[in-house]
């Protein structure tokens, strides 16, 4: 059967009988499966429900949810009646909840717990298009999700000929989902997509994943991002097994266990996995943590199509045999791709895990383009270290005059709900929409970003910094674990620097540096002096113009809740500019220590003394 609509995915699955774990969760200590036939009677349940309930085509129904088979169930049974699906990050704050409750127009909310219940209800009471919230647990002050289920067994002949023709009516260009995209700035846009964007990214993607129908995938990103969940469709589409991680703590746990063939992830997560390593090999004595480290060196160096020589290629065998068999190991021993997204991905980390046997590829995309534009393969020479990989073939790019990459193709949004004039300064007259990022295109059609075309700014003696090029080499320090590039208008580059605060109390401890909390942490004239150490070594790998000339050091972690990052763990510029404006005025002499203001032609002078 022709797939053009997103729910034709679960008809297929069904058609085809790919396997009996369709989909699967851990629960209450034991993985739940659930075959195609089951995941596809849910749905007509929720469908015929819906119906019962008074849905039509064009409501909006709103969820909060971990990843779970049942974010399935209701994606689908929605879609397939015209129902658009909103679903929202459980990490957001308290404004966009508000903003998100209202601007959707939608229903009805479905919760996955109580934890997100509670912490969404004040926002909820202040919102009148919200009719009832219901819950797949059982939650204290929702409806359980089964009533649905249920009206819709009990009315299951009255509505089959009607879900039929309605499904019918459904064309690939109708909306059947507002995905709100938070930004670095602003609050977030709904961005409408149609079935025609899923499935044409899904049809564009699939040469690229490297899996069969036998084989399993772990899923632990959220699924209301644009990233997991075309990767979600993709694997349906393919007929593969997907397992949902119990949560983002146990995913190493899960990986053991479920020794899956794959996984998607955010580069964050695979920077973690990497310092893990790292602390497995210092936790090593002698010749053990001289080869450990030897291995992870060569890994650093690696190029693709052996181009290395034979030596290399010789000492590789010897390290994969002696190292890097266990790191597979650790990752369930069956890992045939991960696929990162989302973010900007190190470059050594790419070279150090492909060159562990551990598949790892990088694409880009955007919400607005559902979401993949370019993607690395697997192999050589459709992989190339440093890109995100070739243009997938059903998606034109080109680069304009100021080298903002500009895409046209079936995966392009209809546009942002209820802003006609966002989407018209997004999409221009001709049909491109303008994604905002800087890039370059070769020879080959690999795709390669130098960041995004707000965040480069020019600094006052004229040279152009790209922020996120300088961020990613300074994380690759153990001693960092985030970090904001500032220097608009200004003499030169400073920083903003959250520790990596665990590794940073493990250096104390063995230097016998004593503290009593992270405010006094970070005032320790020891504790400056290492990250100044640092910042010098990672100065002498960049340009001197990208040089971090000065730096701040925070007393707290960065996150989504807190409100510093994006949910997809992207910086929040604006958020941090003002969160952090006594330390940057102190950083260009704008103020003294004590916060007070210093007069221009002092400030002028302290900034000629510095450079």
């Amino acid at each position: 059967m022709e797939v053009t609509r997103t729910f034709d995915i679960v008809d297929q699955l069904v058609k085809k009988k790919y396997r009996d774990d369709a989909l699967a969760v851990k629960r209450n200590g034991k993985w739940e499966k659930f075959s195609a036939a089951q995941y596809k009677e849910f749905v007509d349940n929720f469908s015929y429900g819906l119906l019962a309930l008074g849905f039509e085509k064009g409501d909006k129904i709103l969820t909060i949810s971990n990843n779970r088979p049942e974010w399935n169930f209701v994606d689908a049974g929605m879609t397939q009646v015209g129902v658009v699906h909103v679903p929202v990050y459980p990490n957001q704050g308290p404004e966009e909840y508000e903003h998100i409750l209202r601007h959707s127009d939608a229903r009805i909310l479905i919760v996955s717990s109580q934890e997100y219940f509670d912490r969404i209800k004040p926002f909820v009471e202040r919102a009148p298009n919200i009719k009832k919230v219901y819950a797949f647990d059982e939650v204290a002050g929702a409806s359980g999700w089964m009533e649905i289920i249920e009206t819709g067994k009990a009315n299951a002949e009255k509505y089959r000929t009607t879900l039929e023709e309605i499904k019918a009516s459904i064309q690939p260009d109708d909306m059947m989902s507002i995905i709100y995209t938070s930004g670095s700035t602003g609050l977030s846009k709904g961005v409408m997509l149609s079935h025609r964007n899923f499935i044409a990214n899904v049809k564009g993607s699939y040469p690229v994943l490297p899996l069969s129908q036998e084989e399993i995938f772990l899923s632990f990103l959220p699924l209301c991002h644009v990233f997991e969940r075309m990767v979600n469709y993709l694997l349906q589409y393919r007929g593969c097994g997907i397992y949902y991680a119990e949560s983002v703590d146990t995913i190493g746990e899960n990986l053991r266990e479920v020794k899956p063939h794959g996984f998607a992830s955010v580069p964050r997560v695979i920077e973690r996995l990497y310092d893990k390593l790292l602390l497995k090999g210092k936790e090593l004595k002698g010749m053990k943590k001289n080869i450990y480290f030897w291995a992870v060196d060569l890994g650093l160096k690696y190029e693709l199509n052996r181009a290395n020589g034979a030596w290399y290629e010789m000492k590789r065998k010897i390290a994969d045999k002696l190292i890097y068999s266990k790191w597979r190991e650790a990752l369930g021993g069956n890992i045939k791709v991960i696929v990162s997204g989302g973010a900007a991905l190190q470059e050594r980390l790419a070279r150090v895990f492909n060159c562990a046997g551990i598949p790892l590829i990088e694409g880009y995309g955007l919400t607005e383009t559902s979401p993949v534009i370019a993607v690395n393969y697997r192999d050589y020479p459709r992989m190339k270290f440093g890109t995100v990989g070739p243009i997938l073939e059903n998606v034109t790019v080109k680069i304009a005059d100021d080298g903002e990459i500009l895409v046209k193709g079936p995966s392009v949004m209809l546009g942002y709900y209820k802003d006609p004039e966002r989407t018209r300064e997004a999409i221009d007259d001709d049909g491109w929409f303008h994604t905002g990022d800087i890039g370059e295109v070769d020879e080959n059609h690999f795709l390669k970003i130098v960041d995004r075309k707000k965040e480069i700014f020019k600094l006052s003696t004229g040279k152009y910094v790209a922020p996120q090029v300088v961020e990613n080499k300074f994380k690759e320090s153990q001693f960092i674990d985030q970090i904001m590039v500032v220097g608009q208008g200004e003499k030169y580059a400073a920083a903003i620097i959250c520790p990596a605060f665990p590794f940073l109390h493990g250096w104390c401890f063995k230097h016998n540096i004593k503290f009593r909390d992270n405010v006094d942490l970070i005032k320790n004239p020891k504790v400056v002096e290492r990250y100044q150490k640092e910042v010098e070594r990672i100065n002498q790998l960049l340009g001197r113009h990208r040089q971090i000339k000065k730096f701040e050091l925070t007393c707290q972690e960065w996150s989504p809740e807190t409100g510093e990052l994006s949910p997809t763990l992207k910086l929040k510029r604006r958020y941090l500019k003002e969160k952090y404006k006594v330390k940057l005025d102190r950083l260009y002499g704008y103020t003294d220590e004590s916060g007070d203001l210093i007069v221009r032609d002092e400030k002028e002078q302290k900034l000629s003394d510095s450079e």
